[in-house]
């Protein structure tokens, strides 16, 4: 194995991170560039911040002795499907150096993957959007939700920033005083928590603000509803409680009822120590008793342990998941 190095990308729509990683579990280089999903930017915009990921990544490396590559990417399928988009990523991967096939997978495995080493279970992610997925034998399986900010991904960084907007409205509608949620939005998108003396000319004015904007940018409110909820406002609290019943939902889709294998949790709503984890934790808990609960780690090593364990050299993939991101409990 020696010399011997494979690559992981983790390929988002805001940025694009890229790793490279020994068989024997260390990390030899990174790199960083902005959002390379091609369906958001795309083909050739997100090839050219792939080859950004991948030259800082690969810096004082032989790229010859890289022996694999994965990319992980939400709407995999549709750069499968796309020629264009694929032969776009293919120049940015040989413009490095990179002789080795690579595989593309669904991002969702990318984050399971982050969390455990395990071949079955499921992963519940929720950040902008939210998606859930069954895995079988580290492949996507069932998936549930992931529609989109306009048929779906309940739960989410969208919803709890429009639910966070419908209170306000409500609240104006009642001509009630905004509560501490409600100056918040009011704060964010007006300027000011200021009411005007006809409450409802102020909600006027906060449905125009929200209609201009592109509507996924209802998500950026969600670190204002998190953080109120953070801070027990009722309200807030409510909408997360919400939040997690629906997202446990969507796990109970696509999960069996006797499911004893891990679940993991990835997105930055979910993870680390954020109201929303909180709240969703006891929901799985509830249902799946023993099934551990695992935080997702680090996306781009993840990809490149995908990549690492289907070569002959790699006996334990499990020791090397361990080496790379160890266990990551939620």
């Amino acid at each position: 194995m020696s010399g011997t190095m494979v690559l992981g990308l983790d390929v988002g729509g805001t940025s694009t991170r890229a790793t490279v990683v020994s068989l024997t579990g260390e990390r030899l280089g990174t790199g960083r560039a902005g959002g390379g999903n091609p369906t958001s930017h795309g083909a050739e915009p997100a090839a050219a911040q792939l080859r950004i990921a991948l030259h800082a990544a690969l810096a004082g490396l032989d790229p010859t002795l890289v022996r694999a590559g994965t990319i992980g990417l939400a709407g995999a399928g549709r750069l499968l499907a796309d020629p264009a988009g694929r032969a776009a990523f293919d120049r940015a991967w040989h413009q490095v150096g990179l002789r080795c096939p690579y595989a593309v997978v669904g991002d969702a495995l990318v984050a399971y993957a982050s969390g455990t080493a395990e071949p079955d279970g499921t992963i519940l992610i929720a950040g902008t959007g939210a998606i859930a997925a069954e895995v079988r034998d580290l492949t996507l399986d069932r998936v549930a939700d992931g529609h989109g900010w306009l048929l779906g991904d309940a739960g989410s960084g969208f919803w709890l920033g429009r639910e966070a907007v419908r209170h306000t409205l409500a609240e104006l509608d009642a001509q009630q005083p905004p509560g501490t949620l409600g100056r918040l939005v009011l704060t964010e998108l007006l300027g000011s928590a200021q009411v005007a003396p006809r409450s409802r000319d102020t909600g006027d004015l906060l449905v125009q603000a929200v209609t201009r904007r592109a509507p996924v940018e209802l998500a950026g409110l969600a670190p204002l509803l998190v953080r109120a909820a953070a801070d027990g406002e009722p309200a807030a609290t409510g909408i997360v409680a919400e939040a997690a019943r629906l997202l446990a939902a969507s796990v109970a889709r696509i999960r069996p009822t006797a499911a004893r294998s891990p679940v993991v949790l990835g997105g930055g709503l979910l993870t680390g120590a954020t109201p929303l984890a909180d709240a969703v934790r006891p929901a799985l808990a509830a249902r799946w008793p023993t099934a551990p609960l695992l935080g997702a780690g680090d996306g781009a090593v993840a990809a490149a342990w995908l990549a690492a364990r289907a070569l002959p050299e790699v006996t334990d993939p499990a020791e090397l998941h361990r080496r790379l991101l160890g266990r990551a409990p939620s």
